[in-house]
């Protein structure tokens, strides 16, 4: 258990970081989503640009399993690296985006 409250603090000290970057065009919010009594994590872009209106999860990640689960990244920033930085280890971190049978070739879980 103490495992996963750490896992929880790097993970929304991570999504912290990055929802301090605004996107350079249109009146958008940039909002972050911690429901660490059910482990989902976001960072969601909200708001208008021009005649458009702005609704997109940027980052999502969960704790499920005792694991860490990237379940979508929209940005160019290695996620994963970062959270090894932080001391989770590459066995507790799972690519969710990437299809399970492709999972086995990188250096991350497999689920």
């Amino acid at each position: 258990m103490e495992r996963i409250k750490i896992y929880q603090q790097h993970v929304q000290q991570l999504l912290s970081k990055y929802a301090q970057y605004k996107p350079a065009y249109g009146e958008i919010e940039v909002e972050t989503i911690f429901d660490v009594e059910r482990n989902h994590y976001q960072i969601v872009h909200i708001g208008w640009h021009q005649q458009r209106w702005i609704h997109t999860c940027i980052i999502h990640i969960d704790i499920k399993n005792d694991k860490i689960w990237i379940q979508w990244n929209a940005t160019e920033a290695d996620i994963a690296s970062e959270l090894v930085e932080l001391g989770v280890p590459k066995k507790d971190i799972v690519l969710g985006f990437q299809p399970p049978f492709m999972r086995q070739f990188t250096s991350y879980a497999v689920s």
